[in-house]
């Protein structure tokens, strides 16, 4: 019988050998599943478990986690304001970090505030000055100019004038566009002609004194002007002529001041009167019935400098529509157009201030049965505006959706007060003072969460 050991032998080898060459094989996939390597030794190596695997690993220094972006959130009952500046500017963050820093600036935080008729007599603008003076110091009214239409109706300072000749953008005629300063407003003097700011108590809180009264002008020949502060301190200010705009001002507790012009050449031009805080807030109403805000673009660029120098703006505020929008209005390109030269060109010259575009309010019409709907061309308009702030990376608040959206200035007319007028289109005090406390909550909770964030990335 022949003998089978050898053979036996041999192929015993042979498999082994086999078996031990397919380890060294590359993995092989079928139908995406990697196969299992090949391994007759697999027992015979190192322990090689999850537990001694940790063990070695743990030896090994990871790098620090990244930090989580803050999160920028918007709390409940708020309509926060939706900030579009990218990493090269700092939107609202310029009116956020002068409110900060407000002791160290050696002035007032000033607002400029400037919109249509919905603002008109400090309606909404009222408010918000006394809630933002109330929280971060201030007083005083701010710029008022030398004369005005509706000073009767202006319940945040008694404001009487004479012998002054107005030009405004809206003149027909003989309205000279190189002379007008942010109000869209020049005035000449006839000798002797007078402004009085008067201090009150009976609208808000904080406008019966102020600290500071400043009066605004040009002129190229030498001018006198004087101040009478409290109906008894007189001073007198002797000036050169200057092409440039220039103030003078008075100091003290100031309930009453009246600025006169005692003798100017026939060429000057005279502006505004101020009643102002040494430090805290400043907000200047700048409105203009039936503006649609395109005239701010033929404000002198020069003017716009000066006044940078001579009243700086930490905040400028544009709020429009209401003589724009329509019942059908679905393409508003031509307004958002020239509107982004005039965001661009204010925030050229003033390139420290934030820019805030307010979004129309709600504006009803009637359908053909008779009832009161939020003109189309209203939720149209503010996408737009919208469209306005992202492209020109400003900050936008969407005033439709604090008043409520759809309906909501219907609402406001039949409260009990009512809050606005039945043309559905104009809020009053009552509704003005309901509008600003939302936005100051905006303000208020933008600067929070602004000073958030600083302190979370500087962690």
């Amino acid at each position: 019988m022949k003998n089978k050991v050898a053979d036996t032998f041999l192929f015993t080898l042979l498999v082994v050998s086999g078996l031990l060459a397919l380890h060294f094989l590359p993995s092989v996939s079928i139908g995406g599943k990697t196969l299992r390597q090949v391994d007759i030794l697999a027992d015979l190596r190192p322990d090689m478990s999850d537990d001694a695997m940790l063990a070695d690993s743990a030896q090994m220094i990871l790098p620090p986690l990244p930090k989580p972006v803050f999160v920028d959130s918007c709390k409940q009952g708020v309509t926060c304001i939706e900030d579009y500046a990218d990493s090269t500017g700092c939107g609202m963050g310029f009116f956020y970090e002068a409110l900060e820093k407000r002791a160290e600036l050696g002035r007032p935080v000033r607002i400029a505030y400037f919109g249509d008729s919905f603002i008109e007599a400090d309606i909404l603008t009222a408010d918000l000055r006394e809630m933002l003076q109330e929280r971060f110091g201030g007083c005083g009214v701010g710029y008022v100019s030398l004369t005005s239409p509706i000073s009767g109706f202006r319940p945040t300072v008694e404001h009487s004038f004479e012998g002054w000749t107005s030009h405004t953008v809206t003149d027909s005629v003989g309205f000279d566009r190189s002379c007008q300063d942010l109000s869209n407003r020049y005035f000449s003097a006839s000798p002797g002609a007078s402004v009085t700011l008067k201090g009150v108590r009976k609208y808000a809180s904080l406008l019966d004194t102020c600290a500071v009264s400043a009066f605004y002008f040009r002129s190229p020949d030498s001018v006198r002007v004087s101040a009478l502060v409290n109906g008894k301190q007189s001073s007198v200010f002797n000036l050169p002529g200057d092409s440039l705009l220039r103030t003078v001002s008075v100091k003290g507790k100031i309930g009453s001041v009246k600025w006169t012009v005692e003798d100017a050449d026939e060429n000057a031009t005279f502006y505004a009167a101020t009643m102002d805080p040494k430090e805290g807030i400043v907000l200047d109403n700048f409105s203009t019935r039936g503006s649609s805000g395109q005239q701010l673009m033929g404000v002198p660029a020069a003017l716009l400098k000066q006044y940078n120098r001579l009243r700086t703006y930490d905040l400028i505020i544009l709020q429009y529509g209401l003589n724009v929008a329509s019942e059908k209005g679905v393409d508003y390109n031509y307004y958002k157009t020239p509107m982004k030269r005039v965001v661009n060109y204010f925030k050229k010259m003033f390139p420290q201030a934030s820019m805030l575009i307010v979004g129309i309010g709600d504006r009803e019409y009637k359908t053909n049965t008779g009832e009161l709907r939020t003109m189309p061309g209203v939720r149209n308009l503010i996408r737009y505006q919208q469209a306005l702030a992202a492209e020109t990376k400003s900050a936008f608040w969407n005033m439709y959706e604090a008043m409520g959206g759809e309906g909501s200035i219907v609402k406001m007319a039949n409260n009990k007060p009512p809050m606005a007028n039945y043309d559905y289109t104009h809020i009053n005090f009552r509704g003005g003072k309901h509008v600003a406390k939302m936005l100051f909550d905006a303000l208020v909770y933008g600067q929070e969460q602004y000073e958030r964030r600083k302190a979370y990335e500087g962690e």
